[in-house]
C-alpha cells in the first residue's frame, strides 16, 4: 500500500511540476517577485500532496531563533523535502544552488528569474566573487539566504563534507547564520520512490553571530547541526552512529 501511494504521489508531483512550469511561463517576462511567488505556490502544493497522499507531515521548532533581518540558514540536507519546503518556510529566500541546476530547461529559467544563487564548487576565484555579489544583492533586497552546506543529500545518520561556500558567505556578508537540523531522510529518503508516513522534524538552532574565524565557525556549524540532527533521529527511534566532525581546515577557505 505504501509503495502504491508513493508511486501515485510521484506521478502527481511530476504532473503538478509540469503544469506549473509550463503554465507559468508568461510570468518569466514579469518582475522577479512573480517567479518567486510561483515557486512558493508550487512548493506549498507539493508539500500538501505529500501530506495527503503519503502521510508525510512536518513540524517546526525553534522559530524564535530566526533573525528579523538578514540571515543565512544553513540546513542539514537529507532529502528533497527541505529543498522544496524552504521555498515557503521563509519569505522569498535566495537559495544557493549548484551551477549545473541552472542549465536545466524550465527549472533553471525560473531559478535565475527568481534570483537564486548559483555556485560553482569547482570554479575559480572569479566564480566565488560572482556568487558573493549575487548574495549581497539578495541581502540588500531583504531576502534570507538558504544554503545546504553539504551540497548534496546524505542518508539519515550520515555526515557529508561541509563545503567552504557557507564560510565564504558568512565572512563576506557579516550576518548571522542559523543552523537547521532535520530528520527528513527517515520519511522522504533520497534515491527511492517510497515515502514513509510520519512527521518530519525541523529544528532551528541558536544563530551563530558574525565574526568567528573560519575554522571555529565551520567546527561550530557542523557540530551544532550534526548534534541536533542525531538527537532528532534518536527521538524518532533511529540509532545514528556518531561520527567525528571533519577538520574544517581541510575544507578550504
Amino acid at each position: 500500500m505504501i509503495l502504491l501511494r508513493s508511486v501515485a504521489f510521484n506521478l502527481a508531483f511530476w504532473g503538478w511540476t509540469a503544469l506549473m512550469s509550463i503554465g507559468c511561463l508568461p510570468i518569466l517576462a514579469g518582475p522577479a517577485k512573480w517567479s518567486m511567488t510561483a515557486q512558493t505556490i508550487w512548493a506549498r502544493g507539493s508539500i500538501a500532496m505529500a501530506r495527503w497522499m503519503v502521510g508525510v507531515k512536518f513540524e517546526e521548532r525553534g522559530r524564535e531563533h530566526l533573525i528579523d533581518g538578514p540571515m543565512i540558514l544553513a540546513i542539514k540536507h537529507q532529502s528533497s523535502f527541505e529543498t522544496i519546503a524552504f521555498s515557503f518556510l521563509v519569505h522569498h529566500p535566495a537559495i544557493v544552488l549548484k551551477k549545473e541546476l541552472i542549465s536545466i530547461p524550465l527549472y533553471g529559467w525560473y531559478a535565475m528569474r527568481a534570483k537564486m544563487i548559483a555556485i560553482d564548487r569547482k570554479g575559480s576565484a572569479s566564480a566565488m566573487r560572482k556568487m558573493l555579489r549575487t548574495a549581497e544583492a539578495a541581502v540588500a533586497d531583504g531576502r534570507p539566504i538558504v544554503i545546504f552546506p553539504e551540497g548534496t543529500r546524505t542518508a539519515a545518520g550520515d555526515v557529508g563534507t561541509y563545503h567552504p561556500g557557507v564560510a565564504g558567505l558568512y565572512r563576506h556578508l557579516k550576518i548571522p547564520v542559523v543552523p537547521v537540523a532535520v530528520d527528513s531522510g527517515l520519511y522522504w529518503p533520497r534515491r527511492t520512490v517510497v515515502k514513509t508516513p510520519g512527521t518530519i522534524q525541523i529544528e532551528y538552532l541558536p544563530p551563530i553571530a558574525p565574526g568567528l574565524p573560519r575554522k571555529d565557525f565551520m567546527t561550530r556549524l557542523e557540530t551544532d547541526i550534526e548534534g541536533a540532527t542525531n538527537l532528532l533521529l534518536a527521538k524518532a527511534g533511529f540509532c545514528a552512529v556518531e561520527k567525528p566532525v571533519a577538520n574544517p581546515g581541510e575544507n578550504g577557505d
